[in-house]
């Protein structure tokens, strides 16, 4: 009897662990706050693609709030028609970002404005939803110190990237696989439109940025503005790193590299199929796929730069601008 016992629990033990294993995994219901900016209806195409590859399968855009800044007329004015197209693919507009909480597992934060990035991640943080903020991440590097600190304290998931940090070729040379060898320099460039509200390169200069950061790593020291469309960083190994306004006859995103093997292109943007890539990883595994140390240096590398054109070309050192960002938060 006692062998009929244990056999009758192995069948059973066995078949429940198969009925588990053929449950499917539950959908990620992704809710998107800011519909001024193109990354919102771009990205929900490719996640709610019933036709999605595998990388992308498992995440669904369910819900979105609107947002958008008046004072931005130009991308205000865009809302209705990204609206319009979200309710096509099958996404809930909501009227506040409370009501959109209730709907979702995480939160893609698009609003092209960064000036109310911070007062918007605060109730995603505080519900305990996973973040992915979008270009750029704030309008000051305190906000976004901010930003990851309520993270921090709320074990909440968090990071925040460029589409261009995807681009294959770069990604190449982070990960040691391309045929430049080890990185000696570097100039990437991006248009570098200015927007009133947002200071100096926050507005589109944070995608070249983004790019020369992602090639050189973390770790430059001082920030010089040598020209008004020109920023010069100097890293801690005496690396040099260029930003630049697109060059005449570039392509409007993209990075050329000296490395100890070769020099060449780096790469070019191929789309937002990458980045989205990786917010899925993200919102699966719960690990950011960008450490909060360099997202800040960055952000200080912008502040610098801003400074330096302030003060006739002094060098700024990227320690200054953390030290006055900690301190403002103090206060």
């Amino acid at each position: 009897m006692n062998m009929l016992n244990t056999i009758c629990a192995i069948v059973l033990a066995t078949a429940a662990s198969l009925a588990v294993a053929a449950e499917p995994a539950k959908e990620i219901r992704i809710g998107i706050i800011g519909l001024d900016t193109s990354h919102s209806p771009e990205f929900t195409k490719l996640l709610n693609d019933p036709k999605a590859a595998s990388d992308l399968a498992g995440v669904r855009v369910v819900a979105a709030f609107p947002g958008g800044s008046h004072d931005i007329p130009h991308t205000f004015g865009e809302i209705p028609k990204f609206t319009k197209q979200l309710r096509g693919m099958g996404v809930e507009i909501v009227g506040s970002i409370d009501e959109l909480l209730k709907h979702v597992d995480a939160v893609m934060l698009e609003s092209v404005d960064g000036r109310p990035h911070l007062e918007q991640a605060r109730p995603v943080i505080a519900a305990g939803k996973p973040l992915y903020v979008d270009k750029p991440m704030a309008v000051s590097l305190a906000d976004a110190m901010e930003i990851f600190r309520l993270a921090d304290a709320k074990h909440v998931p968090c990071f925040s990237a460029s589409s261009l940090r995807y681009i294959p070729g770069f990604q190449s040379v982070r990960n040691k696989t391309s045929p430049f060898g080890d990185i000696r320099r570097c100039t990437a460039w991006s248009p570098l439109n200015i927007e009133p509200h947002h200071p100096d390169l926050f507005w589109y200069g944070i995608h070249g940025v983004e790019s020369l950061y992602t090639i050189m790593g973390p770790g430059c020291k001082t920030v010089t503005r040598v020209a008004p469309d020109k920023v010069v960083g100097v890293w801690a190994d005496g690396r040099e790193g260029t930003f630049v306004a697109t060059p005449k006859g570039k392509p409007a995103y993209g990075a050329e590299v000296e490395g100890s093997r070769r020099s060449g292109v780096a790469g070019t943007f191929e789309g937002y199929r990458p980045l989205v890539v990786e917010i899925v990883k993200f919102f699966k595994t719960g690990k950011p796929p960008v450490d909060a140390a360099e997202t800040l240096e960055i952000l200080a590398f912008m502040e610098a730069a801003d400074q330096s054109k302030q003060q006739g070309g002094k060098p700024v050192t990227i320690e200054s601008v953390m030290k006055k960002a900690r301190e403002s938060l103090a206060k």
